[in-house]
């Protein structure tokens, strides 16, 4: 058969762009890329061999080559992985997930990470790493079970041709013509270090061989042991890191470590980590349980549904059962009751852990609470059986600056005769800090949580109280803090010139006759001592900011009408009623204001006004009142 030749997928050609225009200042990852995908060539045969041993011979033994060529400026990573076919090379080396190439593209454009070749690993496209170091690639392989063997090259400036090709054994190999200005990849030292710095963990053997020395011996350079079956105090602190880079395709530090040996009704082994930094696609739909799980030492899937339940999807690592039967299938390991098993214990040991740090290492935990807080915070909405235990350990921000706090200690500070927790929720702090319902829960040192994520909306819903204590939101029904001890405040100025009360009674009448079906009703305010107007919801209506994040996800259709609530002491309310409204043009007056009022709670509440052009003319209306 003559030479194919293709061009790359389009995606493919911007991350190919990125690489080529790259620094260069970690070109070495290229090693750990095709080290990492040798190894997983190893492990999905090895799977299949469970389920067909004629696949492999019984003396078959899974190992890594990586051979250097100084004469030839060549290196080549040589495994007897699964292989690839003519179509495996067509679409797994020039095609790739749109998705994941913007991203890739997206983060490697913003300034602080520009250059950052180390990110090539997160989003699948660490073949191309080596395109960083090399002028060709060519990629020859022969898939397990079949008599045929193709060859893949490329320069990576657009196209590359597939041809048969003449290997005997089963694997892949990939040659790098090494381009002039990485002529350090040719030196044996420089390939030893980098091997034992990312792969030592790999538990294939890797060898390495330099066909410029005399006597071009393989010398193994890794440790070739599974990292998780050794013991702890084995482990250093270096070693930890570099499997979790590798496992987790990232260079942060992990946060925590969770090494345990379980024995009882099932036995497995966990190494587990939390990053330190939230990864880029922690909230993407269709984002997956990065766990790889092993039986026996023999890998299955790095996509096991029910290890972990999604609000722990930001933990990476590995689980090592041998209870769990080698020939399973992925499909079934979804409803295999050893999974749930493991699933409970990975969740306690998470929660505990967790929990812990809280109170004893509290500024670490904050770093972790901001980065991955409105995560785990899911599983309050999601997680019957351990719900409590999350919100206990959860941090909040509130009104008073205390810094984060959990909920027993907010309760700790509840005033006297204070029977609620108190919470709004809204976008930010920031924005938060400025609405007007907060006005007399400040004025009074009256602490309210601030509920900044989006998820806060959800699990309050199932969760109304904690530990005896009701949340009450303050954007929502009736709010009476008489029954709280306050500090006492000189209240002379404030009630001097107050609306008399038949004024009051009569501009309240007015407005709900002038605003009709725009607002369910007009209220005086308990709330207000600044701002002369806010949007309340009823007690059994859906809070402000949950209807409002509805409707921008086209969850509804509409938002319902709110109650406007009024400060009667606010000079504006107080201009108002004391016009005459028998006069047609104080009646023209008091419509305007009161509309734009209206609207201004609206617009403070990230509503739409109702008419934004008659809005407009009242604006200009108003100001000319003033010249």
């Amino acid at each position: 058969m003559s030479k194919e030749k293709f061009s790359f997928q389009a995606e493919v050609g911007k991350i190919l762009d990125v690489v080529a225009h790259s620094l260069y200042s970690q070109s070495e990852i290229f090693i750990r890329e095709y080290i990492s995908n040798a190894s997983d060539a190893c492990d999905k045969l090895r799977y299949e061999s469970i389920k067909n041993p004629s696949i492999l011979n019984k003396n078959h033994e899974f190992k890594i080559l990586i051979k250097i060529d100084p004469k030839a400026s060549s290196i080549s990573i040589e495994d007897n992985g699964i292989g690839m076919s003519k179509e495996d090379m067509i679409n797994n080396l020039g095609t790739i997930a749109k998705s994941g190439t913007e991203s890739f593209v997206k983060e490697m454009s913003s300034e602080d990470k520009k250059g950052d070749m180390s990110l090539i690993g997160q989003f699948g496209v660490g073949f191309y790493s080596g395109f960083m170091v090399a002028k060709e690639i060519k990629v020859i392989s022969k898939q397990a079970n079949s008599n045929e063997s193709w060859a893949w090259v490329s320069d990576g400036k657009g196209q590359f041709t597939v041809e048969k090709a003449d290997r005997e054994n089963l694997g892949t190999e990939i040659i790098l013509n090494i381009n002039d200005k990485s002529k350090e990849f040719l030196e044996t030292i420089r390939i030893n270090t980098i091997i034992t710095k990312y792969s030592d963990h790999i538990a294939q053997p890797v060898y390495l061989e330099n066909l410029g020395d005399k006597d071009h011996k393989e010398t193994l350079v890794n440790s070739a042991s599974a990292i998780w079956t050794r013991d702890k105090k084995d482990i250093s602190k270096e070693q930890y890191k570099e499997f979790y880079n590798s496992v987790a395709m990232t260079y942060d530090n992990p946060w925590m470590v969770l090494h345990n040996k379980n024995e009882g009704m099932i036995n497995y082994t966990n190494l587990i980590f939390i990053p330190s930094e939230r990864p880029h696609d922690i909230f993407t739909p269709d984002r997956k349980i990065n766990l790889k799980l092993y039986v026996k030492k023999v890998f299955i899937t790095d996509n096991c549904e029910g290890i972990l339940p999604a609000y722990l999807r930001f933990v990476k690592g590995v689980i090592d059962s041998e209870d769990i039967a080698l020939n399973v299938s992925r499909e079934m390991l979804q409803h295999n009751p050893s999974i749930q098993k493991i699933n409970n214990g990975l969740v306690k040991r998470v929660i505990n852990e967790l929990t812990k740090s809280s109170d004893k290492k509290r500024e670490e935990f904050i770093e972790f609470w901001k980065s991955f807080g409105m995560v785990l915070k899911e599983g309050i909405h999601e997680d019957f059986t351990n719900r409590e235990k999350i919100l206990s350990l959860s941090l909040f921000e509130t009104s008073i600056d205390k810094g984060w706090t959990n909920l027993t200690e907010y309760k700790d500070r509840l005033k006297e005769g204070q029977e609620s927790i108190f919470y709004i929720s809204g976008e930010s702090k920031e924005q938060l800090l400025k609405s007007p319902q907060l006005e007399t829960f400040i004025s009074n040192d009256i602490e309210v949580l601030l509920m900044t994520d989006p998820v806060d909306e959800f699990w309050l819903s199932s969760m109304p109280e904690f530990k005896g204590t009701k949340f009450k939101s303050i954007t929502k029904g009736d709010i009476d803090i008489s029954k709280i001890k306050l500090k006492k405040k000189d209240t002379s100025e404030k009630n001097k010139n107050t609306i008399k009360k038949e004024d009051l009674d009569s501009l309240i009448s007015y407005l709900k006759i002038c605003y009709g079906e725009n607002v369910k009703d007009v209220k005086v305010s308990n709330r207000l001592t600044e701002s002369p107007v806010c949007l309340v919801a009823e007690e059994t209506e859906m809070d402000i900011h949950l209807e409002n994040l509805l409707n921008k996800n086209k969850q509804i259709d509409r938002t319902s009408t709110k109650i406007l609530e009024v400060n009667s002491s606010h000079k504006l309310i107080k201009s108002i009623s004391g016009l005459d409204r028998s006069i047609e043009k104080n009646r023209k007056k008091i419509e305007d204001m009161a509309f734009l009022l209206l609207d201004q709670a609206k617009i403070m509440e990230g509503l739409p006004v109702g008419d934004s052009r008659e809005f407009s003319e009242r604006i200009n209306r108003a100001l000319l009142n003033n010249f």
